[in-house]
């Protein structure tokens, strides 16, 4: 079956699409960059299009025999991006598309809680139900709870909050319950959904096994960082405030709206029946899938940051060492907590060793933990790339060449700082101890291969506006291809 998802770059449609694929299924995506969205992901196909835009749907719905409508916004940003504009009048208009194509079988995702949320967010829901339900199309409706997985923005949020702040805001809305349903178990539920005529003009719940509160969270992510930041209550009338505060220190969106949701007890209720039962999927543990979310936070790119895109670079040539630079990249891959001078397996259970896919954790004074991804992993280079939370938004790369007196070990930075806070922290310590820091690691490695050196020597320089381009380009680039490599592994893992 042909299907477009639309707006499938969030985490439902990182649940979905993958799914959609392992199944057999043609995936087109709609987004506004689809171009670039779709990259992480072989076989799916890109039409860029924006569901408030009625005539930029009209290529995309062409030949298509399903829709999964996700797209949708949680917050606004007016008076562009709304509730109404995009919830409401964007379900609109990919329904209207929809019908006017000819296609029939149409899945909505809309929300739990929607038909008695108080929120702005809830009531636009409620109106695009009724749109879709009004149309002529073999039309289900999925009200999942709250959707975890990679870059969600609660429980990521959460996470990101107990690993880079040494203090967290209780609400009182901390107390209240909600059920979440991780992305994968969403999107095995959507897929045989789709593939299943019979649940035609249903409305279907459905949420994850467990019901938990904020608190609850905390205390299950502080066992798994191994991270207990003091707890400051906040009254209610003060907590969007505290919540912005948290924001500009670590990259962490909170508003109204999703503190207002964390008040709703936003669970099933006691006679409704949870749908993932009946459509065969094992609902995960809530304490697996935030074992898994905590190595799978997304890269954290050089255009979320601010200001300028920096080229550091630091190297050493060893004379008299008997490694080669492959032999010495081993080395470094398989001690490289030993050779980092800061603390760099800071969590229980964290990989020791590099390998491409593998996410590193790390500590840092002052800042608490930080995350990388190898992106690349070769003989004689390796890539980390930072991921949200990490003080610097962009690459680390380290490399061994073969030089006519030996071998080279040389580590190339290029980043910027991931907010304003990071900004100004960059411009007082922070410059100084992340070039120690890498002088450092050179040092370490040149005393682990055996030879010696004359010292280590550094390059610095601040890229105009063309550079950090092609450099973030690059950046996006390398991390698409890892995931497409992952992406097609598991789907061939699927069809087995």
């Amino acid at each position: 079956m042909k299907i477009l998802v639309t707006g499938g770059t969030g985490v439902v449609g990182a649940g979905v699409i993958p799914e959609l694929l392992a199944r057999g299924h043609e995936v087109r995506v709609l987004s506004r960059n689809a171009d670039e969205d779709a990259r992480r992901w072989q076989n799916v196909e890109p039409v860029a299009g924006d569901v408030s835009d009625a005539m930029s749907l009209r290529s995309a719905v062409a030949t298509c025999e399903a829709v999964v409508h996700i797209a949708g916004i949680v917050a606004e940003q007016p008076p562009e991006v709304t509730f109404d504009k995009v919830n409401v009048q964007g379900t609109r208009n990919v329904v209207d598309e929809a019908v006017r194509s000819g296609m029939t079988r149409f899945i909505f995702m809309s929300s739990l809680g929607a038909d008695r949320g108080s929120t702005d967010y809830h009531r636009s829901k409620r109106e695009a139900e009724e749109i879709v339900r009004a149309a002529n199309l073999q039309w289900t409706i999925l009200r999942p709870g709250n959707v975890y997985g990679p870059g969600d923005e609660v429980i990521s949020t959460i996470l990101k909050m107990i690993r880079a702040l040494p203090v967290i805001p209780v609400l009182a809305a901390d107390e209240h319950r909600f059920q979440p349903i991780w992305f994968s178990d969403l999107g095995k539920a959507t897929a045989a959904v789709i593939e299943q005529n019979d649940l035609a003009g249903q409305t279907l719940e459905l949420a994850g096994p467990d019901v938990t509160t904020v608190n609850d969270i905390l205390a299950r992510l502080g066992v798994i960082t191994g991270r207990t930041p003091v707890k400051v209550p906040v009254p209610m009338p003060v907590a969007t405030f505290a919540a912005k505060v948290a924001g500009y220190a670590a990259d962490i969106p909170f508003d109204d709206t999703k503190l207002t949701m964390l008040r709703e007890n936003n669970v099933l209720a006691e006679d409704s029946d949870n749908v993932l039962e009946r459509l065969g999927v094992a609902g995960t543990p809530l304490d697996e899938g935030l074992r898994k979310l905590a190595d799978l936070l997304p890269e954290n790119l050089p255009e979320n940051g601010v200001g300028s895109m920096q080229h550091k670079r630091f190297w050493a040539d060893i004379a008299g060492s008997p490694h080669s630079p492959a032999a010495l990249m081993t080395i470094f891959k398989e001690r490289v907590t030993d050779l980092m001078p800061i603390e760099f397996a800071s969590e229980p259970g964290v990989p020791t060793t590099i390998q491409r896919g593998v996410t590193m954790t790390g500590a840092l004074p002052l800042r608490g933990h930080f995350q990388v991804r190898v992106e690349v992993s070769e003989p004689t280079r390796v890539v980390f790339a930072t991921l949200e939370g990490h003080p610097l938004a962009g690459i680390v790369e380290f490399t061994t060449s073969a030089t006519q007196t030996g071998v080279r070990f040389a580590i190339d930075t290029w980043t910027r700082a991931s907010n304003i806070v990071d900004y100004l922290a960059m411009k007082t310590v922070g410059e100084p101890s992340q070039s120690a820091n890498w002088r450092t690691v050179v040092e370490n490695v040149v005393e682990a291969s055996g030879g010696t050196s004359d010292g280590v020597e550094t390059q610095s320089q601040k890229l105009d506006e063309e550079e950090a381009e092609l450099a973030a380009e690059r950046i996006r680039s390398m991390i698409q291809s890892r995931q497409r490599t992952e992406s097609a592994s598991d789907e061939r893992a699927a069809k087995r």
